[in-house]
């Protein structure tokens, strides 16, 4: 029995997402589909990325992940299948992969090309449907990936925000805003490992600041501006009990220092 996730912008409860698991459903009945999300924000392609990033390493080895978030959809842009770090992924190129292929390059990139294990009529605005579901389905039906089409040379790639760090402080950037509001950095645990996380470590966004990095988001009192290591292992700053990003009116971009006196 294999597993199939989906991750997609087509927002909770679409008609979409149901279509593409009965065509997977049609072709492999045996199939688990997975639900990573389908609130990705429209056409946000950097989103779905960092979802995942962070996400995907936690299934099973050889798990089929299919996201579809396509703005291109209908274009010449190439379908992919890649395996990477053990797990099958199936998307569009459009920099979907590429977070996940900083820590892990394909060990095997392939264009989706064999139109015998896509639906007879395919739809110009729906290739989720059309050709990514079913060939994920066939995957795990025990169709070899080198049948799907011809080897692809690279992956299209994403700028992605980069940290600097010296010894009294580290610069990053709200790189998500996620379901709570919270601002996600691309400031990981480990760039701050040695350095104080009591109120020795200022952290700064925009015109806020707030001072210690916590363990929990109730250490401090309700309305409170507090940074903190979320569950992903990087820096957050959140407003407990409140949406930070629409209480502050930050936004992904935006810069984050953590400095120490």
């Amino acid at each position: 029995m294999s597993i199939i996730t989906l991750t997609t912008d087509f927002g909770t409860g679409s008609p979409y997402v149901a279509a593409m698991k009965g065509v997977i459903l049609s072709i492999d009945p045996a199939a688990t589909i997975v639900d990573l999300t389908h609130d990705v924000p429209a056409q946000d392609v950097r989103y779905a990325a960092v979802v995942l990033d962070s996400v995907c390493p936690r299934f099973p080895k050889d798990t089929i992940h299919v996201a579809v978030v396509d703005p291109g959809v209908g274009t010449d842009r190439a379908i992919v299948y890649a395996r990477m770090g053990g797990q099958q992924f199936i998307a569009p190129d459009n920099g979907l992969l590429s977070r996940l292929a900083e820590r892990n390059p394909p060990e095997q990139l392939i264009r989706l090309t064999e139109r015998e294990f896509w639906l007879p009529e395919v739809s110009h605005t729906f290739h989720g449907r059309d050709i990514m579901a079913p060939v994920a389905a066939h995957l795990a039906c025990g169709v070899p990936p080198e049948r799907l089409g011809a080897p692809h040379p690279q992956l299209v790639t994403i700028s992605w925000l980069t940290v600097h760090r010296d010894q009294r402080r580290v610069e990053g950037a709200v790189e998500q805003v996620d379901s709570f509001g919270n601002l996600v950095t691309n400031i990981s645990v480990d760039m701050l490992a040695g350095r104080p996380t009591d109120e020795r470590a200022c952290i700064i966004c925009n015109i806020y600041e707030t001072f210690g990095i916590y363990r929990t988001y109730a250490e401090q009192p309700p309305g409170t501006l507090v940074a903190l290591i979320g569950s992903s292992g990087q820096l957050e700053l959140a407003v407990v009990g409140d949406n930070a990003a629409r209480r502050l009116g930050i936004d992904v971009g935006a810069l984050v220092i953590v400095a120490w006196e």
